[in-house]
């Protein structure tokens, strides 16, 4: 039975999403960045990747409670997939990564965690191979994807009869990496200062190096804490300070914490945010 194999290279969804997170990463550090004209020139409105990779989109950004809409949406867009001149999307992979070689250090460049991983890698499958090849595989893949489309598990029985089934019958760029955190942050409060830039910074240059970035961010809740601490003994009103206190003691829940998220990134602007606050008050 063929085996399933993932691979980064050929993978039109994590290829985008590695150009646009280096991209980030040169705006923050305010770098001239090389890889907006990578975007420009392979991903151009009407390419073979664009096309494969709305694909990729539309199983990654939809979002159904009907497990059957999902079913039908994935072998809907499969069906997509297999419409493409696989000859011309090869050719057009074997480009783009031949000028991500000539760009970048290459291993460095793959290093960055993609989130979302297991779910694009499982539409890679499944773009790639037929069900025959390797049905159990195909069928967990396949679930995969329905259950980040309607963010429910899949019991198991549901899987061992479409298992079943399977052995018996043969818009824009996206948005930059993180924008949707700066996004969610600026719809409420104002402009990111200085601090909150460096956060963001410091997340996308170390989203590889888990253990660094997990030491950074626990040092910075440190700092926060104390800032917090310091400042709310300057408030008179006694419901502010309760609520303080209820801050302080939050932001010890980031020393426990063992793989950074965007949540977690949000949560220290937001406090960075409120410190602002209160020092304006002062």
């Amino acid at each position: 039975m063929k085996k399933l194999r993932h691979s980064k290279f050929k993978n039109t969804g994590v290829l985008f999403e590695l150009l646009v997170r280096q991209l980030t990463a040169d705006v923050l550090n305010n770098n001239k960045s090389k890889v907006l004209n990578i975007i420009n020139e392979h991903f151009k409105k009407n390419s073979i990747l664009t096309k494969e990779l709305d694909l990729y989109k539309a199983l990654l950004e939809n979002d159904f409670r009907n497990q059957n809409k999902a079913d039908k949406l994935v072998e809907t867009v499969i069906k997509a997939r297999h419409r493409l001149d696989n000859k011309k999307l090869n050719k057009a992979k074997y480009d783009l990564i031949k000028d991500i070689q000539e760009t970048f250090d290459i291993e460095d460049f793959f290093k960055t965690r993609v989130r979302n991983y297991k779910e694009i890698a499982s539409i890679y499958k499944v773009f790639e191979y037929n069900a025959f090849d390797n049905p159990t595989d195909t069928v967990n893949s396949k679930f995969t994807i329905i259950e980040h489309l309607t963010k429910k598990p899949i019991s198991k029985l549901a899987k061992e009869a479409t298992l079943k089934t399977y052995t018996k019958a043969d818009k824009d760029l996206r948005l930059l990496t993180y924008k949707i955190l700066v996004d969610s942050f600026n719809s409420k409060y104002s402009k990111l200062n200085a601090k909150q830039r460096s956060l963001l910074r410091e997340y996308i240059n170390n989203i590889s190096n888990t253990s660094q970035l997990k030491n950074h961010i626990q040092k910075e809740s440190n700092n926060i804490k104390n800032q917090l601490s310091r400042l709310n003994k300057k408030v008179n009103d006694p419901v502010v300070k309760i609520k303080l206190n209820e801050v302080v003691s939050m932001t010890s829940k980031f020393n426990k914490i063992r793989v950074v998220k965007d949540v977690h990134i949000l949560s220290l602007l937001r406090y960075y945010e409120l410190i602002k606050e209160l020092k304006s008050l002062g």
